[in-house]
């Protein structure tokens, strides 16, 4: 999709005038643009991958990254400076008018991913259904259609072990649990 945009010039420090782009691309267009850039950059490192790039209208550019066993700062970092050079080459955001924030989703992000379920397999995780329902339990197997999550209800002797089976279709999100050990 294409806008037009009309405006005034603007004036540099410089004392040059710019004039806004005739065409700018959408939202949508911009982010499709940056994942192709970001899946060239992982080409060579497969163990990384995209979660998701979000832009706001600000220009502020959120992009999260993960890896089969997590990703580290100095990774992110490497992989910020490469993309916004990229970003900056591509004349997107005219005047570099941008901001780029790379990071990994973090734990309070749901999973969005296939590969993140199963990265996470074995962790404690709370599932919201679409109908409204909440469980929280182990995340026990991951499938392409579905996941066992297994529930623990009740404590010492009326304890009871429930495994649920839960479609992909069923779930709203799907969040992993901090748990902390004495």
């Amino acid at each position: 999709m294409i806008y037009l945009t009309f405006g005034k010039a603007k004036v540099t420090k410089k004392g040059t005038a710019t004039f806004p782009s005739l065409f700018s691309m959408s939202i949508e267009s911009q982010v499709q643009a940056i994942e192709r850039m970001l899946e060239n950059i992982l080409a060579n490192d497969p163990s990384y991958f995209i979660v998701e790039v979000k832009i706001r209208p600000t220009n502020n550019i959120k992009v999260f990254l993960d890896g089969d066993t997590g990703i580290s700062i100095e990774k992110c970092v490497f992989y910020n400076r490469i993309l916004y050079k990229k970003i900056e080459e591509s004349g997107m955001f005219p005047d570099g008018d941008l901001s780029l924030e790379l990071s990994s989703p973090g734990l309070d992000e749901p999973l969005k991913l296939l590969r993140q379920y199963r990265k996470n397999t074995g962790r404690k995780v709370e599932v919201l259904l679409k109908d409204g329902e909440k469980i929280e339990g182990k995340l026990l197997e991951v499938f392409d259609a579905h996941i066992i999550v297994e529930e623990i209800r009740g404590k010492n002797k009326k304890q009871e072990i429930i495994q649920h089976n839960f479609p992909f279709d069923n779930i709203k999100s799907t969040k992993i649990q901090i748990v902390f050990k004495n």
